[in-house]
């Protein structure tokens, strides 16, 4: 417990860029996404899935420069939705044309667990920055973290003093109904008051944002856990002192980060 703190505390200062903004945060994200897909590179080989890390790097990188272009250099920011596509067009077909250049000729694994490496980490994790880049409530970026950071902190005291009914035991037998609840409760309550103070005209958005964003961290700490029971490992690293790596750390802002910006996008910003 004391080590969790302790590492926490130096997570701290992270969040100063998140209040500058811009390209610190940019490369901050960018390299905690090229860390965790890193991470789950490992994760799979133990696994004896042999991902193509070179294409799924290459594919990344094509990622963040789309990303600055249209962020940084005074593009057309209105068209960011087609380079998008065409990366998504890019990194899926290499993909599965790398599937074709497997050791294995009856295991496709490899190319796939290359697709899902970069989809599931620089993309998802990239949502930060895209937040970041909104003209409009771009601030509400701190929801990403009041609800992910503020359903684990909840859910683990919810859990740690009520839990008696176990969530999903097979994949983490230390989570419970009651945590699962707590960190719900936490994360609406936390995000309502972020936006009282804030955003008082969007007060709908934070009930929303807190109650679904909590459910989607939930999801993101279940999926990552499930990675890792089947990868055989306890941690996808050792990064951070009683946290393992950052896809330790920052599991249940993976889905989170997406699920904001498309509700601002959409519902928000219409």
């Amino acid at each position: 417990m004391k080590t969790r703190i302790i590492s926490a505390l130096f997570l701290l200062p992270l969040l100063g860029f998140v209040v500058i903004g811009g390209r610190p945060l940019y490369f901050l994200v960018m390299l905690f996404g090229l860390i965790a897909m890193y991470e789950f590179y490992k994760g799979f080989e133990n696994m004896g899935i042999n991902p193509f890390k070179i294409a799924g790097y290459i594919c990344a990188m094509i990622l963040y420069i789309i990303l600055y272009v249209y962020m940084f250099t005074g593009a057309d920011h209105a068209k960011l939705s087609e380079g998008l596509l065409l990366w998504l067009f890019i990194t899926v077909s290499s993909g599965l044309v790398l599937c074709l250049f497997t050791k294995d000729e009856n295991n496709i694994s490899d190319g796939l667990a290359t697709i899902v490496s970069v989809m599931y980490l620089p993309f998802f994790l990239s949502h930060i920055s895209l937040i970041d880049g909104l003209q409009e409530n771009s601030r509400m970026i701190w929801l990403v973290f009041i609800t992910a950071f503020g359903t684990d902190t909840f859910a683990y005291f919810s859990g740690m003093f009520f839990g008696k009914h176990k969530l999903i035991p097979n994949i983490s037998p230390k989570k419970t109904i009651e945590g699962a609840i707590g960190g719900v409760i936490g994360s609406t309550v936390l995000s309502i008051i972020f936006c009282a103070i804030i955003f008082p005209q969007h007060l709908a958005a934070g009930f929303f944002i807190g109650v679904l964003g909590s459910i989607f961290a939930q999801f993101g700490d279940l999926i990552a856990s499930a990675f890792k029971r089947k990868m055989g490992i306890k941690d996808y690293g050792r990064l951070i002192p009683g946290h393992g790596g950052i896809l330790d750390r920052f599991d249940s802002v993976i889905l989170t980060a997406p699920f904001v910006y498309y509700y601002i996008v959409l519902i928000v910003n219409r």
